[in-house]
């Protein structure tokens, strides 16, 4: 599903300046870097903006340049995003790190001090206005605090999921937002609370809730992951990080906010699509971080990893199962079905309908469960090993793809009448049926509740 995100906040012109050291200054005790090469790159919002198209999204970078020669750099660099730009009315900022055998050893900032408050114009306010989603990434240049820019914001957040990427120096988030994501330190910050113990969270984020009328506060932790904080919710939820990672941290913040924004812009439960960011955040860190911009094809896809996973089972002779529905409102019914299955072979696949999908069979009062409350729930289960969202409106290009051995339906099904039977056999599949558990059903739960609701 394609949803239109709109990036909003400052860009900058990033400048990596790497080489090796091998020895130190004779004039003081620093690295001498003999200088390689020097890199250009869009940060801030522009960087958020690639980082979103790099994970396969179309994004829109609403924002404000200026006429210097680094604004040529930034529009070059930002060649391939959609881009709808008003005037800064002052010099565009630059960051240089200087980067010694991978290490980063000093940073210079350029033209960074704030001159004029940018002005949004009419086509920015237009491109917000038709958003899906909006990830508000703010750098502190001042655009933020642009009155009509935070009233088309505010007017989004009424009616789309919007995160804000704050920063101490920034506009407040305005009312509606659906999370805020600042860095531990950005909360302390904003807080007003010294120190470095990490269990300050708690208390920055419970300070932010108070001082902005925004529904959650998720305080990213670096390797430890993210902290959870929803407004009317006692206790937080703490999302560690699967596995533990190194190398270049850098737009891993930006990454992270995208990936968030998008797994909202799906209807996805808040917690569980920070669990997805805080993944994609451990993963592009761990694929070489921005250095790997522009390089889509070493991205592991999520279809790459469940082929691997058939292809282990098929190597060792086992058989691939696969069945499919709805699954709106699990049931023991569901429950029966699917142990059933996967009884019949050694790997199941659940090929789940998405939200459009199961509309446009079901009707617009369907589905009940959104997607990704559906996914969750089927993933929990034990017979169940993978779960593959269509959005056709029958299965026949996921099992094109998948080829499993034996496609499952349950005994209420006629298997001549399916139209994917025919296309199993011709790879020498079988489709067949398990026993159909009367009196449950998606339609008898539903009325039941509404019953008695």
């Amino acid at each position: 599903m394609t949803v239109n995100i709109i990036v909003v906040g400052d860009v900058l012109l990033d400048v990596d300046t790497a080489g090796a050291a091998r020895k130190l200054s004779p004039d003081g005790p620093v690295p001498v870097v003999d200088v390689g090469g020097e890199s250009h790159r869009p940060g801030g919002a522009g960087l958020a903006a690639l980082l979103l198209a790099d994970a396969g999204h179309t994004p829109t970078l609403v924002t404000v340049l200026g006429e210097d020669d680094h604004a040529a750099r930034l529009r070059e660099g930002l060649a391939g995003i959609d881009l709808v730009a008003g005037p800064s009315g002052q010099p565009t900022p630059v960051k240089k790190r200087l980067i010694a055998d991978g290490h980063v050893v000093a940073r210079m900032d350029l033209n960074c001090a704030v001159e004029t408050t940018p002005r949004s114009t009419p086509d920015m306010l237009a491109a917000i206005r038709s958003a899906d989603a909006v990830l508000v990434s703010d750098y502190g240049r001042g655009l933020t605090d642009d009155p009509a820019l935070r009233e088309a914001l505010h007017d989004a957040a009424t009616r789309v999921p919007v995160v804000w990427d704050p920063h101490p120096k920034g506009g407040a988030p305005v009312a509606g937002v659906a999370a805020v994501t600042p860095n531990l330190g950005e909360a302390r910050a904003t807080a007003g609370i010294s120190g470095e113990d990490t269990r300050e969270v708690s208390r920055a984020a419970q300070r932010m809730l108070e001082l902005w009328p925004v529904r959650a506060a998720v305080v990213t932790l670096g390797g430890d992951g993210a902290a959870v904080f929803e407004r009317g919710n006692a206790l937080p939820q703490f999302i560690p990080v699967a596995a533990a990672t190194g190398g270049d941290t850098c737009g891993a913040g930006d990454r992270f906010a995208g990936a968030l924004t998008a797994q909202l812009a799906r209807s996805t439960p808040l917690a569980r699509a920070v669990e997805a960011a805080v993944d994609d955040a451990a993963g592009y860190i761990a694929r070489g971080g921005v250095a790997t911009l522009g390089r889509p094809a070493e991205r592991e896809q999520p279809a790459d990893e469940l082929a691997a996973r058939l292809a282990e089972v098929r190597a060792r002779g086992g058989v691939v199962v696969a069945t499919g529905g709805c699954f709106d409102l699990l049931h023991a019914g569901h429950a029966r079905t699917l142990a059933a299955a996967r009884g019949l072979g050694d790997f199941l696949v659940v090929c789940l309908n998405s939200d459009d999908s199961v509309r446009r069979l079901k009707g617009e009062h369907r589905p009940i469960m959104q997607e990704g409350d559906r996914v969750e729930l089927l993933e929990a289960l034990e017979c169940v090993d993978a779960v593959v969202v269509f959005d056709e409106d029958t299965p026949e290009t996921v099992l094109s793809e998948l080829r499993p051995d034996l496609w499952v339906k349950g005994g209420d099904y006629d298997i001549d009448s399916l139209p994917e039977a025919r296309l199993i056999r011709g790879w020498g599949g079988q489709a067949v049926t398990v026993p159909y558990h009367p009196a449950r059903s998606t339609t008898r739960l539903a009325e039941a509740l509404q019953a008695v609701g």
